[in-house]
C-alpha cells in the first residue's frame, strides 16, 4: 500500500494475476496502479463501456503522454468514445498514435483553456494533470459533465464539496483506487492480445531508484518509469 522499491515483495495472493509469457516484467510492471487507475476513472467514475456499447462519451484526458494518461487514451478508444487530449508539444505525434482524437499542447492558448477543437463539451475528464482550476474545466463540460480527479488536492476536496451541497449537475470527483483482481487480469489479457500497451520511458536498476524517482517527479515522463533489479 503506498508504493515501495525492493528486491523481493510480498503481495496478496487475491490481488495477484499470472503473467503470460507474451507480456514482459516491464510491461507488467505498470499495470498494477497506473492502468487500474485509468480502468477504474474510465469504467466506474465516467461510465465508459470498453466493449463499445452505449451512447459516444465525448473525454477529455489531461496529461495524456504520462503513465495514467497513456492508459486512459487506448482504454478509452476502446468505447464508444471521443477522446481530445492534452500534452506537451514534443509528445503531440505520440498520444495521438495511441488513439486520441484530438491533442491539444496545453501550452498554447487553447491548451491551456481546454477548448476541443472541434468544440464537444466534455462528459467526462479523467484529469491526470495538476494545477488546473476548476474555472478552467467547467465551461468546456456538458450539462451533466464531470471532472475525475486522480490526485485530489484540497482545493479538489473543497470544489467536491461545494458542488454537492449545491447540487451542481457540472461535478468533481476524487478518484480512490480500488484494486480488483479481475480488472488487473483484464488489463494483462488486452497487453498479451495486443490491445493494450506499456510505454516504457525509460529503466533504471534498483541501485539507481533516486535517479528514476526524481525523474518521475519532474513530469515529463512518456509513459512509465521501470525500476528492475
Amino acid at each position: 500500500t503506498g508504493g515501495g522499491l525492493a528486491e523481493y515483495a510480498v503481495a496478496k495472493e487475491n490481488l495477484t494475476v499470472a503473467r503470460s509469457p507474451e507480456v514482459s516484467a516491464a510491461e507488467g510492471a505498470g499495470l498494477p496502479v497506473a492502468g487500474l487507475t485509468a480502468h477504474q476513472a474510465l469504467t466506474q467514475a465516467a461510465g465508459v463501456k470498453l466493449d463499445g456499447s452505449g451512447q459516444q462519451v465525448n473525454l477529455l484526458i489531461t496529461a495524456a503522454s504520462g503513465g495514467v494518461g497513456h492508459y486512459a487514451v487506448q482504454l478509452a478508444k476502446l468505447g464508444n468514445t471521443h477522446v481530445t487530449a492534452t500534452c506537451g508539444a514534443r509528445n503531440l505525434d505520440f498520444v495521438k498514435s495511441l488513439g486520441a482524437d484530438e491533442v491539444l499542447d496545453y501550452k498554447t492558448p487553447d491548451g491551456a483553456a481546454l477548448k476541443s477543437p472541434s468544440g464537444r463539451k466534455y462528459d467526462a475528464v479523467i484529469h491526470c494533470a495538476a494545477g488546473i482550476p476548476w474555472s478552467t474545466f467547467e465551461p468546456n463540460l456538458s450539462s451533466n459533465g464531470k471532472v475525475i480527479d486522480i490526485t485530489p488536492g484540497p482545493s479538489a476536496f473543497l470544489t467536491f464539496a461545494m458542488k454537492k451541497l449545491t447540487f451542481s449537475k457540472k461535478k468533481l470527483e476524487p478518484l480512490f483506487v480500488s484494486l480488483k483482481k479481475e480488472n488487473l487480469n483484464y488489463l494483462v489479457n488486452l497487453v498479451k492480445d495486443g490491445k493494450l500497451k506499456t510505454v516504457i520511458d525509460s529503466k533504471y536498476p534498483l541501485s539507481k531508484a533516486g535517479e528514476a524517482w526524481a525523474k518521475s517527479i519532474d513530469g515529463h515522463a512518456t509513459g512509465k518509469i521501470i525500476v528492475e533489479p
